[in-house]
């Protein structure tokens, strides 16, 4: 369960606090109270007055001043219609993945690197498998795929046991595409990201498969054509 969905259930069961003239101790306090297992990273006033930016994880929420209130949602400027919200999470994305390393990733590159996005993918899952058979044209427009699994049946599922297999393979990138042609892999078992993986794309609020991150932290749910990813990647430069 994700942090967004485990705080709705406790908000939704009545865990609610009420602290006086609270400021950021007193609002760390109160998550501490009614919410003990979720961890803050930081707590800072956000762009409206007398609200306060949460952030757990990769996850932003809002509480008000006085500590009463939790607001789940986008922040957006009117005037600009700038999504807030989407920026700051574009960034801790970024952050994310970079702790987590492309050592710890499966990685076609191209022979000229131009873009890079990271892939959340399902091995059994149909657009994801659609998505591979055509990362030649991708890989030919000069972007780089970083993979990282998340199989959606949960850990312990079948398409979980293939991810290991493909992780603890001799040639990752060849087992990757043999298992996605729904063809069998020897199985395997060895140190893994996998739940790693799982736990970021929970993160991230993945809601399916694939999920393509891009060079610049947005996140796009579901399959886009080599050509349409490009267009997507080069509008973020401009």
């Amino acid at each position: 369960m994700n942090t967004l969905v485990k705080v709705a259930a406790l908000c939704c069961a009545g865990l609610a606090w009420s602290v006086a003239n609270a400021d950021e101790n007193d609002i760390k306090r109160a998550f501490a109270a009614a919410m003990p297992e979720i961890t803050i990273d930081s707590i800072k006033p956000s762009e409206i007055k007398g609200i306060f930016e949460v952030t757990i994880g990769s996850t932003i929420l809002y509480v008000s001043g006085d500590g009463k209130y939790l607001l789940q949602g986008r922040l957006i400027e009117v005037a600009s219609r700038t999504d807030l919200t989407e920026k700051k999470l574009s960034e801790k994305r970024l952050a994310a993945l970079e702790k987590l390393g492309e050592d710890k990733m499966i990685i076609f590159k191209p022979k000229i690197q131009k873009y890079t996005v990271s892939v959340f993918t399902d091995i059994d899952c149909g657009y994801c498998r659609k998505l591979h058979s055509e990362i030649d044209q991708y890989l030919a427009e000069g972007i780089t795929v970083r993979y990282l699994f998340f199989p959606r049946a949960g850990k312990g599922s079948e398409s979980y046991s293939k991810a290991i297999s493909v992780w603890c393979s001799d040639d990752r990138n060849a087992a990757l595409t043999t298992a996605k042609k729904d063809q069998t892999i020897p199985t395997k078992t060895c140190d893994n990201p996998v739940d790693e993986h799982m736990k970021l794309a929970e993160e991230f609020d993945a809601k399916g498969t694939p999920m393509i991150v891009t060079e610049r932290g947005n996140a796009y749910p579901g399959y886009l054509p080599a050509k349409q990813l490009v267009e997507a990647l080069e509008t973020e430069r401009k």
